[in-house]
């Protein structure tokens, strides 16, 4: 069937000098489906690339997986309607799932949608260890630009967002797109996983604003250090202090705010006043 990340689509574009046709390239958005031993646990309203990443990042940042070992298979199937990301799972996680589906019932389109409870709005999230990376403040400086090196599908349509993985010295190492920024982070937590690379090592660099959902995927995936273009929520302040997670906002320009365990930045940085 083949489902394509864009499509060429025809408009009219309208200007103060007068009005032509054109052709654009627009993002295209599927609903993908995850299920799990036969049972959909959530519908996500996605780019259709990188499909199984995706699926790997959400059952991590869910919790409904803790090891590759837990799963015992996986296939994507592609129908009219959409794509379905299935799994099959260890016995020892029926409970983790059971738990997870009350919460994530019916249709998703982002990152906190479906809950049913404020609780899990705002659910306990593990404390990520402080044997983090430490970067140079130049590295997280340039960090967005870097990201913007591997973004095709924003070249083409100017209409995603990415997440991009960074190691001490080595700048973006891997990258990934969605309309949804919330999808971006979890198709490249996903591709860590399947690639056995440990978001412990490195950091997570956003193209969008720093809003809770992120946090939580971060704190989920072990990453101790979360850098994006724009603010973070007080919210997501408040949450990665908890976590033990540094954020590094507004890396723009040559420059950045730091909030939040300042030490894996060297104190040349001078402190938030």
């Amino acid at each position: 069937m083949g489902f394509s990340p864009s499509r060429s689509r025809p408009g009219l574009s309208v200007q103060g000098e007068g009005v032509r046709r054109i052709s654009r390239a627009l993002p295209d958005e599927v609903p993908v489906a995850f299920v799990f031993d036969g049972t959909t646990q959530a519908v996500m309203m996605a780019t259709p690339s990188d499909v199984a990443d995706f699926a790997h990042g959400f059952a991590l940042t869910e919790g409904i997986v803790t090891d590759p070992a837990q799963i015992e298979g996986f296939e994507i199937a592609e129908h009219a309607q959409g794509i379905e990301a299935r799994f099959w799972l260890s016995g020892d996680r029926q409970d983790a799932l059971a738990a997870r589906r009350r919460f994530m019932a019916g249709p998703v389109g982002c990152g906190l949608c479906g809950i049913d409870s404020l609780e899990q709005a705002v659910r306990p999230v593990p404390r990520v260890a402080h044997a983090a990376p430490v970067f140079a403040a130049r590295e997280i400086a340039r960090a967005t630009e870097a990201l913007t090196a591997q973004q095709p599908l924003h070249d083409l349509t100017h209409a995603t967002h990415a997440a991009g993985f960074i190691l001490p010295g080595a700048g973006v190492v891997m990258a990934r797109e969605d309309v949804g920024r919330h999808n971006a982070l979890d198709k490249l937590i996903g591709a860590l996983w399947r690639a056995g690379i440990d978001p412990a090592d490195g950091a997570m660099v956003m193209t969008s604003r720093l809003s809770v959902e992120l946090v939580q995927k971060c704190a989920m995936a072990g990453c101790g250090l979360l850098i994006a273009v724009s603010a973070p929520t007080a919210h997501a302040l408040r949450l990665a202090e908890d976590a033990g997670i540094t954020l590094a906002a507004f890396a723009r320009g040559g420059g950045f705010d730091l909030y939040s365990h300042p030490q894996r930045i060297p104190h040349e940085v001078p402190d938030v006043a």
